[in-house]
């Protein structure tokens, strides 16, 4: 069941009232830390990937130390994030694209962090949207992909599809925030696996499908 288009607004409205910020969870002062932090994010909690990035930060604190560092130190400091192989090589190759093709700079579109290790469309919407202020698309995670089926927002299950679904239902100006306000719903009052339908504000307007 989809969400009826007079309720979207008054939807929209109340989760406007419980995340009114975008606040990015994952610690960074650069657009080059904050692409390492959500890479090293995947299936990872953003409180694990904090205890991480300090001390991976304080050794390379550049994209250029980070593109010269050996694959086996990496993963020692990366370990307890899971996926160590696969994250420090997509952290080493990502910085070191950057280096050689982006002069040392995140690049600012989709089409170039598409080009780097370990970003997909997810991970360059974070970037472009949340530090750049300027979204291509809309955040889609499991907590994003899970809500915006209860809302009633999408039927579909793909990513992809979901992402385009969102782009077409949400105003473009509110991009950048809905991933968020999602993710942050999603986390505090509609987990997967019971979700505090009585203490959700969203609930007069909710369709929530798949809630049992």
């Amino acid at each position: 069941m989809l969400i009826k288009k007079a309720d979207l607004p008054l939807v929209l409205a109340e989760l406007k009232k419980l995340y009114p910020k975008v606040i990015i969870p994952l610690q960074h002062k650069n657009a080059w830390q904050l692409l390492m932090a959500v890479i090293l994010s995947a299936q990872c909690t953003d409180a694990r990937v904090n205890q991480i990035t300090p001390h991976l930060f304080k050794k390379y604190p550049t994209p250029q130390k980070l593109a010269a560092a050996e694959v086996a130190d990496v993963e020692k400091m990366i370990h307890s994030a899971g996926f160590y192989h696969s994250k420090a090589l997509s952290l080493i190759e990502s910085s070191r694209r950057i280096c050689e093709v982006y002069g040392g700079q995140v690049p600012q579109s989709m089409r170039e962090l598409l080009t780097l290790r370990g970003v997909a469309r997810k991970t360059a919407n974070v970037i472009l949207g949340d530090y750049f202020g300027t979204p291509e698309g809309v955040v889609v995670d499991t907590h994003v992909k899970r809500l915006s089926f209860r809302l009633g927002f999408t039927r579909q299950t793909d990513p992809v599809k979901i992402e385009q679904d969102l782009m077409k239902l949400i105003p473009h100006g509110q991009w950048q925030w809905i991933g968020i306000a999602l993710i942050l719903h999603g986390r505090s009052l509609c987990p997967a696996r019971k979700p505090l339908c009585e203490k959700c504000p969203l609930s007069p307007w909710c369709p929530k499908n798949g809630v049992r």
